[in-house]
């Protein structure tokens, strides 16, 4: 289709990579390109274009899009006279809707394909660019259990996120369609996709944010931030908001303010979350706070699930929809909830680090590993095969203890105090306190904390077999190597 093609989409899938690994590993994502002749017939050779061409499927495989296009548009019915100015805004805005048409048939065929074959697979198009004579559109793939795996809104529309991977993979493509106007410029000597992976999660974030608010009102995802950020007499913020239209039926007012605040009053708005308690909410259509109140029981005729922001603490907060965490934000930096480690994938990270252990062996590893992610101020648990020798490094770094077998109610104890708790594989104890060490690695992530990259470059670095399991005291849990 065009000379630097190839390199434009293993610059996009190094890009969807870096994205949505910091989402979720198991989405998986993968990209492709699909280019459809602009003036050749659905037989003529290179009518369809696939990059690469070593893709699972073939050009033939959506040889009929443009006709699926077609009958979208003409299922469409009479469209309605729009009225332009200059009559090149109608040609655009014609071309425009084509290539949205032609986009939805893409998705179509491609729901069609993974279906019959039974593949584990959810697809997203970017609307196609006119690029060489081909409609070059972009295809993202992810793992359709994994997506499918977190909480989505409701009421579902086009362009409207339902979830924060949604909202991402809205992102994406939009940066890659931005990307593919500029591929086949002369002076276009730049990374094809350079933007900040997280910079990206922060617009999916906004995007959310602004899918939520009434009238789609923008700012308050940056508004939240803000308040997140500031102290009151000392105090980290700790209370929640509701996000309604004012009046809204399922809320029962408490208190009302005579002026509404507005949200971009941070300050006011932090010294006010702290009447927040219980049931009891800031009340906010995203513009302004309006006052306190309770969204009603669910055995009220009235009761509607609404957003709530919950500020936990400092610079943290979290969205939330009928009981559901949507998106947690550290730092400005919106990341998916982590739940409880799975166990089924705890034990199937320990046969790949130990394949030599039982199931009883890993079925106390995981009884241990449960008790370390209920600490609340986060900890490191270290299980290697070096664990005594670590200990003895390590010595002038950790408390060397005595050898014994660690147990669920003395590892609750030992988790207390800052740093890591070094056991073998048979649970036998050798240290617990230690700070760990190791080379800087470019797996490292700046929007965590020291615990979660100290643990990361333990883990590379160690010359014996190690899983670390990694509870941030914003409570975020990871298996490291994931």
């Amino acid at each position: 289709m065009w000379e630097h093609q190839s390199l434009f989409r293993v610059s996009a899938q190094l890009f969807a990579d870096g994205v949505f690994n910091l989402l979720d590993r198991g989405l998986r994502p993968e990209v492709f390109l699909v280019g459809f002749g602009s003036a050749k017939e659905v037989d003529a050779p290179d009518a369809v274009v696939l990059e690469p061409a070593s893709l699972r499927y073939a050009p033939a495989d959506f040889k009929h899009v443009k006709d699926q296009a077609a009958a979208l548009e003409a299922d469409a019915g009479p469209k309605g006279s729009v009225y332009h100015l200059h009559p090149n805004d109608h040609d655009r805005f014609e071309k425009q809707h084509w290539y949205e048409l032609v986009c939805q048939a893409t998705e179509a065929t491609l729901r069609g394909l993974t279906a019959a074959r039974g593949e584990n697979r959810r697809s997203f198009c970017a609307v196609p660019v006119s690029l060489q004579g081909y409609l070059v559109t972009v295809v993202l793939q992810v793992a359709a259990d994994c997506y499918d795996g977190y909480y989505a809104l409701p009421k579902p529309g086009a362009g409207r996120p339902s979830n924060l991977p949604h909202a991402a993979v809205l992102e994406f493509l939009n940066d890659c369609t931005r990307a593919l106007r500029e591929a086949d410029t002369a002076d276009n000597d730049q990374p094809v996709l350079d933007r900040d992976h997280n910079e990206l999660l922060r617009s999916a974030g906004r995007r959310l944010m602004l899918r939520v608010a009434p009238a789609g009102t923008h700012g308050l995802y940056d508004a939240c931030n803000g308040v997140a950020a500031l102290r009151h007499e000392g105090d980290e913020g700790v209370g929640t908001m509701l996000i309604s239209r004012r009046l809204h039926p399922a809320v029962v007012p408490v208190l009302t303010l005579e002026t509404p605040v507005p949200m971009r009053d941070h300050r006011s708005i932090r010294k006010l979350l702290e009447l927040s308690e219980g049931h009891t909410a800031l009340i906010s259509d995203a513009s302004h706070v309006f006052g306190l109140g309770q969204l009603a029981p669910e055995s009220d005729s009235q009761f509607e699930p609404l957003v709530t922001v919950h500020f936990t603490n400092h610079y943290s907060w979290e969205m939330s929809h009928a009981g559901h965490v949507l998106m947690r934000v550290v730092s400005n930096t919106p990341r998916l909830p982590q739940g409880q480690v799975a166990a089924d994938n705890f034990a199937r990270t320990v046969r790949i680090v130990f394949p030599a252990l039982d199931a009883d062996s890993i079925g106390y590893l995981w009884d241990l590993a449960q008790q370390a992610t209920t600490q609340p101020n986060g900890t490191i648990l270290v299980i290697t095969t070096g664990a005594a020798h670590e200990a003895k490094r390590l010595n002038r770094q950790c408390f060397r203890v005595v050898p014994r077998i660690m147990t669920p109610s003395v590892l609750r104890l030992v988790t207390n105090i800052d740093g890591a708790v070094l056991i073998e594989p048979s649970a036998m104890c050798h240290g617990i306190g230690a700070i760990l060490d190791g080379l800087a690695t470019d797996k490292g992530d700046s929007s965590r904390g020291a615990r979660y990259n100290g643990a990361l470059r333990y883990v590379n670095s160690s010359k014996y077999p190690v899983l670390a399991i990694v509870v941030s005291e914003d409570g975020w849990i990871d298996l490291l190597p994931s």
